[in-house]
């Protein structure tokens, strides 16, 4: 692809090209080699725009190259544009119907001739596969499901009876969507009686949900996930929750039942939100923190229990001194107690 061309699908403009010259593929700036693009999104990483082997770089407003053999594709976002010269370098698979002799498919399933279905599939009753769908094999899905048009569900994925999946939806390796909610009372003789999980899953387009994450269908109602959302590997989603359009849920984050989630909220590795809590639009979980309480638009929060992260810096901050402080404060009693012992004692 010559090097305007990609400027101009990527949104950029070309600085610094003496001729046209042909791009044919995207890589970091360590692993790139001529007649790649590369990109530089973190200032950090700046001394490697001197050693890169790439034959034109992403670079935001304001920053340099530092080097002239190199050309520069000037962009408002460079890890954005290189993100688009990845998906245009690497396309798609072209899509071929086939259905494998080994897929099971119930008679009542509604399934479109333009879908991919690998070996060892179930398909259950009254499910309806839209046109595009791809299906990979050992995926089970239980009776009562909808997938979208050109959804993609991926080696051992398990939908359970009365998922709905919408359109563009790719869901990873082993996910099981639609299993039994967390739910029990206890009985007269102190034992555990399960509560039925009668209600189900909705998951709305653009969603992407990554390899070995749960979400659990409603005991009534459903749970339901919006549209864009991201869900990383081995996230929990309890049942009865709600996460809303373009959130990320990053690996091991864990919802409890009845959560509701914002929109464009960022909840980071292995954050935790109790049970009945709502989180507002466009807040923030820092890693390894937990909520117990409702959060307002808006807030980034971190610790265990979660507070404002300002606060939470300057608190992890006077911690590590706290050896040193206490140390001071032993000398400062001492010293306190030598100015107050009456005249005369020893």
């Amino acid at each position: 692809m010559r090097l305007s061309e990609l400027a101009r699908l990527t949104n950029a403009t070309v600085e610094g090209a003496t001729e046209e010259i042909e791009i044919n593929g995207a890589a970091g700036l360590d692993e790139a080699e001529a007649g790649h693009v590369a990109f530089l999104a973190n200032p950090r990483y700046t001394p490697r725009v001197q050693t890169t082997r790439a034959s034109a770089v992403y670079l935001a407003a304001g920053v340099e190259a530092g080097r002239t053999d190199i050309a520069v594709l000037r962009t408002r976002d460079p890890y954005l544009a290189y993100t688009r010269a990845l998906r245009l370098f690497h396309p798609e698979p072209e899509f071929a119907p086939f259905v494998h002799p080994s897929a099971v498919i119930d008679p009542s399933a509604r399934v479109d001739e333009r879908v991919i279905i690998g070996a060892c599939v179930v398909i259950g009753r009254d499910v309806e596969i839209a046109a595009g769908v791809r299906i990979y094999p050992n995926v089970t899905i239980y009776d009562g499901v909808r997938v979208g048009e050109d959804s993609t569900l991926h080696s051992g994925v398990a939908l359970r009876e009365g998922t709905q999946v919408g359109a563009r939806v790719i869901i990873h390796n082993n996910v099981v969507v639609g299993s039994d909610g967390f739910g029990y009372a206890k009985d007269e003789e102190r034992r555990w009686l399960k509560i039925p999980q009668t209600g189900r899953v909705l998951i709305a387009d653009d969603v992407e949900i990554g390899a070995g994450t749960t979400i659990d269908c409603a005991s009534v109602g459903e749970t339901r996930i919006a549209r864009g959302a991201k869900i990383d590997n081995l996230v929990q989603i309890g049942h009865s929750c709600t996460v809303g359009e373009d959130t990320l849920l990053c690996a091991q984050v864990g919802l409890a039942g009845s959560s509701h989630i914002g929109n464009r909220v960022i909840l980071a590795g292995q954050a935790g939100v109790a049970g009945h809590l709502t989180i507002g639009d466009d807040c923030v979980l820092t890693a390894k923190s937990a909520t117990s309480h409702d959060v307002p638009p808006g807030k980034m929060l971190s610790g265990i229990p979660a507070f404002d992260n300002r606060d939470w810096l300057r608190s992890t901050a006077a911690f590590r001194r706290l050896g040193d402080m206490q140390r001071t404060i032993r000398q400062l009693e001492a010293r306190l107690a030598a100015l107050e012992k009456p005249s005369g004692e020893d």
